[in-house]
């Protein structure tokens, strides 16, 4: 049965590696964690999936603006609610809603619309547009 190599090398200072000042740093390594990706340690790179230098395109945060939107159903569920607290106004079954108050900008057209409804907001989708309009009601789009 032959040494491990801890027996081995107990009472070596070098434990094998040759002299003092060979084993040092990371020279012996070829550098520390991602050194040499783009020279000597190419096909490591290559393997692990590292990406040097810049890629894609990143778009400037002042161009970046998420607009709040509300579905037509959630209005049609909502109006009684809303005219309680005061967000809406009910004349001759007419609800009357800005939605510039609730700062919502866009009306979008999942849901069903059972009520009349005549909406003011910045801007309305197609299938919203047609689903208030064909229960009577109105949609008012007003500027930014």
């Amino acid at each position: 049965m032959s040494k491990t190599k801890t027996k081995k090398f107990r009472g070596s200072r070098t434990c094998g590696g040759g002299t003092t000042k060979n084993r040092r740093g990371a020279g012996n390594r070829g550098g520390r964690g991602r050194a040499g990706g783009c020279k000597h340690h190419n096909v490591r790179a290559m393997q692990l999936g590292y990406a040097y230098g810049k890629h894609g395109f990143k778009r400037p945060l002042k161009m970046i603006h998420d607009a709040s939107v509300v579905n037509v159903g959630e209005l049609d569920e909502l109006a009684d609610q809303l005219v309680d607290e005061g967000f809406a106004k009910l004349e001759d079954d007419v609800y009357s809603m800005n939605l510039k108050d609730l700062d919502i900008e866009k009306v979008l057209g999942a849901g069903q619309v059972t009520k009349n409804l005549a909406i003011t907001a910045n801007g309305f989708s197609a299938s919203a547009r047609d689903k208030i309009e064909a229960t009577g009601g109105t949609c008012i789009e007003i500027g930014k």
